[in-house]
């Protein structure tokens, strides 16, 4: 079975480098939607079973757009399980400003997630948010026998995919971290013992073309 992974498309908010996190949201911007489109195109004749989507609405309307390009149509399940990582009181906020604030915390959010420490900011722990996400997906791996596409969010994704392919704390940060609307693979053989699964794609951003300059921003 094979479980692909993608990062909603761009937002305002990512345009104007501030943080979402689990409650924030901000509309996609007119540019994404052709990105979204690429994405759809790229993964077009997969027979996708399922396609489970965060609730946050930048990626139930990122879900949309990919399966309007899907040639199999599939039932998008909405799970608030795929949430963004909740960053409390820095939802909304510019990350310069907040990185002055917090230099040591969001530092180890970006690069050390194994001594990340959200308690200052009521965020939420790294622990907590893979967790949620591993339950929601290895649930989905053994209901369903076809592969199956996951549409979250740049910070819980990039954490827990590699966790999910047996990767520590220490090390879920050091592939960097996930673009908009780029592609990861997840593969499993044996659906009685799923993890660790295979990670056999990490990241893939080339269909994008230049439409992927954006950086990942967590």
């Amino acid at each position: 079975m094979e479980l692909y992974f993608t990062r909603h498309g761009k937002t305002e908010w990512n345009n104007e480098r501030r943080f979402q996190g689990a409650k924030g949201d901000s509309p996609l911007l007119t540019e994404s939607l052709a990105e979204i489109e690429l994405l759809g195109q790229q993964i077009k004749d997969v027979p996708f079973e399922k396609i489970y989507a965060s609730t946050a609405p930048r990626a139930m309307k990122t879900a949309q757009g990919i399966l309007e390009q899907l040639r199999y149509k599939p039932e998008i399940i909405y799970n608030e399980g795929l949430k963004e990582l909740g960053l409390g009181e820095l939802e909304g906020q510019l990350i310069d400003d907040m990185s002055k604030r917090y230099p040591v915390e969001l530092h180890n959010l970006r690069h050390h997630l194994d001594r990340y420490d959200p308690s200052v900011f009521g965020g939420e722990k790294i622990e907590d948010v893979l967790a949620r996400i591993e339950t929601v997906v290895c649930d989905a791996a053994m209901q369903n026998k076809g592969p199956l596409l996951f549409v979250g969010h740049g910070a819980s994704l990039t954490a827990a995919i590699q966790w999910l392919a047996g990767k520590s704390l220490s090390e879920l940060r050091e592939m960097g971290g996930l673009v908009n609307n780029s592609l990861s693979i997840l593969s499993t053989k044996e659906p009685e013992n799923l993890t660790p699964f295979e990670l056999t794609k990490w990241n893939d951003a080339s269909f994008l073309g230049d439409q992927s300059s954006l950086d990942a921003l967590l």
